[in-house]
């Protein structure tokens, strides 16, 4: 029996109870996934010390026949598949031990990156988490020095809204599935993954698509999100939710964990409250609190003429270069350095300051606005 590398890769991901320190193991005493599937069951029993229904020749031959269906319909759709032992697989799940060993991708994300957050909440959201969302991922755009990934589930509420607001804003996403890449649940937001993965971004599974779904999927789904992010913000959740299994999760993976309080007659801020009050997540009530929690790096600031002066009619412009070079000056020393009569020149000084470009002082002195 002779395959491809990829079909004994699938095959070995698929092994029943297997996690990447047995994985490990098997594969430093076995040689190799194509060993472990040539090598006999009494082979493997010896080799490992044990005997197990993972070894049993049946069992793996199954697998191999299933891994063959999946590697051609990888291959017939432009999938990628990150094996844990790949570059490519998320550095960042090497920490979670219950990670993996394989996982199915379409788009063009790169999932090493240095800054990602993962944004989660209840699938009922209200106005105030959608817009705190939105807000959340629009100061994460304007203010960070690497644009960030911002990992969710694809799910109604607050998981497709941050999303949708990181497509907007040109942000790479990443979606986590529960199942397979041979569709999209739920249909409803079948364009919503066409986008992401069309836009820098990434459809992302463990489960192959002969895999069925079922509720488990979607709670065994949050750990990956948990994983793949430094820090995780909680939008909305009523007291029990996948929000706040992901919560958790990433507290034992030791990600920084955020949470939006609410009222305490809000159900769906009940949750998060409750984060906050068991002190299993930061209170954060403005953007810049989780930008600063985590100490990534802004934007350098830019000058005064590239912020708040871009679109300038000439004059000003010249009074702009004038007080940027001298610091401050009096309508007589603008008037004779611009060759603009005292009249005009007023005229354009109060404009000017009316706009919030200038700001005047006793003497009739001029300063640029946050000069």
């Amino acid at each position: 029996m002779s395959c491809e590398p990829l079909v004994y890769r699938i095959a070995f991901a698929s092994l029943k109870g297997i996690n990447r320190t047995l994985a490990g193991e098997i594969l430093s005493r076995v040689g190799g996934e194509e060993d472990f599937f040539a090598a006999t069951d009494s082979a493997l029993s010896s080799m490992m010390g044990v005997r197990s229904k993972i070894f049993d020749r049946t069992y793996r031959d199954t697998l191999i026949e299933k891994a063959k269906k999946e590697a051609d319909f990888i291959a017939a759709h432009s999938i990628a598949a990150l094996y844990f032992t790949d570059a490519a697989y998320p550095g960042r799940l090497d920490d979670c031990e219950d990670a993996p060993l394989m996982l199915y991708a379409t788009g063009s994300c790169d999932l090493n990156k240095s800054v990602t957050i993962g944004i989660v909440g209840t699938r009922h959201a209200t106005p105030y988490g959608i817009e705190f969302t939105e807000r959340l991922v629009n100061a994460l755009a304007d203010s960070l020095e690497e644009a960030p990934v911002i990992v969710s589930g694809l799910a109604f509420g607050i998981d497709i809204a941050a999303h949708r607001a990181a497509l907007k804003r040109g942000l790479p996403t990443v979606a986590v599935l529960a199942h397979g890449l041979n569709t999209i649940y739920p249909a409803q937001h079948r364009q919503a993954a066409v986008n992401i993965a069309r836009s820098n971004g990434l459809l992302l599974t463990e489960y192959s698509s002969s895999d069925p779904v079922h509720k488990g999927n979607f709670v065994a789904r949050n750990r990956i999100v948990a994983g793949l992010c430094d820090c995780l913000f909680v939008a909305e959740s009523a007291v029990k939710g996948g929000a706040l299994i992901t919560a958790a999760l990433a507290a034992d993976y030791n990600r920084d964990v955020f949470a939006l309080p609410g009222r305490i007659s809000d159900k769906y801020s009940a949750g998060c409250n409750k984060l906050i009050a068991g002190n299993s997540a930061a209170l954060i009530s403005d953007p810049d609190d989780i930008i600063d929690a985590m100490g990534w790096r802004r934007k350098p600031e830019q000058s005064v003429t590239q912020t708040l002066f871009a679109e300038l009619l000439p004059e000003e412009q010249a009074v702009v270069d004038y007080l940027t070079e001298k610091g401050e000056a009096r309508v007589n020393q603008l008037s004779i350095a611009l060759d603009i009569s005292v009249g005009k020149l007023m005229a354009l000084l109060i404009d000017m300051e009316f706009k919030g470009i200038l700001l005047a002082f006793p003497g009739a002195r001029y300063r640029l606005a946050k000069a």
